[in-house]
């Protein structure tokens, strides 16, 4: 047996006794003839590994303070607000929310899901935070293509999927195309084939979606403002249109409305009325920066989960009662 499947067994037996049948560490230690240390070695390990999960359920516990506001004003069925040192810098900030994320997402997650993607500055955070358990009947599928006009087989966005593919021991599909077509009519004839219908019907079969807001002003860059995924012209033209934001390479305005703008139509993400009927669409924002188009998405009910860090919630609040 591998060394490695003998610390899993070992760590499974060890976790057994200590939550099934109730046993302190020295009364495993004892039993199983190891050390103290060892046996808490392995029940750190069966916990890093995901082989131990731990729920607290608590019926007496009411949502306050900025959860309570932010849910009862945009009316979402939950909202997370992650506290950060108030020391801490926008990269520290994401990095905590997306800790906090990668272990939240389990609560969403079995084997009969679907989960969709937009990758993306965020996305990529969360899955270098992710907490490894086997879904094997878990189906992860790329939400908007990722290539731009000097890389059509972007790896930054492939990566991001083949982790959280890796980490549940799911199936992924990938879109293998660009973030934005040239043209809207080259978009339609690619979406009549068979192969990319298939991963399109997948889309709109996820019961989860995991995302984040696009902006221009983001404290840590969001990946398609700081890339060459459009032109000068273009971000020229969206600025013109009122954009604010995007979701999955998706622009929409101040009052969440995206339809009529031209560079959608070149777009590789899905219609955003995906988002507003989908069971559990996860929105994650960290950064003042995307405030405006946090709260533009809200109001066109792309979300229904909000993840974000102390600073970014007070500030949305701000901003809402400013409108």
């Amino acid at each position: 047996m591998l060394e490695q499947d003998v610390l899993i067994r070992d760590a499974l037996r060890v976790a057994k006794m200590y939550y099934y049948q109730e046993l302190t560490t020295p009364e495993i230690a004892r039993v199983l003839g190891l050390s103290r240390p060892k046996v808490s070695r392995l029940l750190s390990y069966a916990k890093d590994r995901g082989l131990v999960e731990v729920k607290i359920h608590d019926p007496n516990v009411q949502r306050v303070g900025l959860e309570h506001e932010i849910a009862r004003v945009f009316t979402l069925e939950s909202v997370q607000v992650v506290q950060t040192p108030s020391h801490f810098d926008a990269r520290a900030r994401l990095d905590l929310v997306a800790k906090f994320s990668a272990h939240y997402l389990n609560t969403f997650i079995d084997d009969a899901s679907v989960l969709g993607l937009a990758w993306g500055t965020t996305l990529s955070a969360i899955s270098s935070h992710l907490t490894p358990r086997a879904c094997a009947s878990l189906n992860i599928v790329q939400l908007n293509g990722s290539g731009n006009t000097h890389n059509i087989s972007n790896t930054y966005a492939s990566e991001i999927m083949v982790r959280f593919a890796n980490n549940y021991a799911a199936r992924v599909h990938l879109l293998p195309v660009p973030t934005f077509f040239d043209y809207p009519e080259t978009k339609a004839a690619l979406w009549r084939e068979r192969s990319l219908q298939r991963i399109t019907a997948l889309q709109k079969r996820s019961d989860i979606l995991l995302f984040s807001i696009g902006a221009v002003d983001a404290g840590v860059p969001s990946k398609v403002y700081s890339s060459d995924y459009l032109s000068n012209g273009d971000w020229q033209a969206l600025e013109q249109q009122g954009v604010v934001g995007d979701i999955a390479t998706v622009f929409f305005r101040e009052d969440g409305s995206y339809a009529d703008i031209p560079v959608n139509q070149r777009s590789s993400g899905p219609d955003l009325n995906l988002f507003r009927h989908a069971q559990h669409p996860v929105c994650v924002v960290s950064g003042t920066g995307k405030v405006g188009g946090l709260c533009a998405a809200l109001y066109g009910g792309y979300i229904r989960h909000l993840i974000l860090d102390d600073v970014t919630a007070q500030a949305l609040l701000e901003v809402h009662h400013g409108d």
